[in-house]
């Protein structure tokens, strides 16, 4: 059930950009607002909202950012 709702239901994904930890400056997840929420999104493709955001790039409806 779950799976046929991942596909069915595309979310909307704003202002996406990537986060620098701030004192190793590594990139450490992406900031974005996600269907109006913002949210700190790991960079783990077994996390849906991260495979989303990368399915989005492929497509080029999303630009990721660069940290400040």
């Amino acid at each position: 059930m779950l799976k046929i709702f991942q596909q069915s239901y595309k979310m909307e994904i704003k202002n996406a950009q990537y986060v620098k930890h701030k004192l190793l400056g590594d990139i450490t997840h992406i900031n974005a607002q996600i269907d109006g929420v913002n949210s700190d999104v790991p960079l783990d493709p077994d996390n849906i909202h991260y495979a989303e955001i990368l399915k989005q790039v492929k497509e080029g409806t999303l630009t990721i950012k660069d940290a400040d």
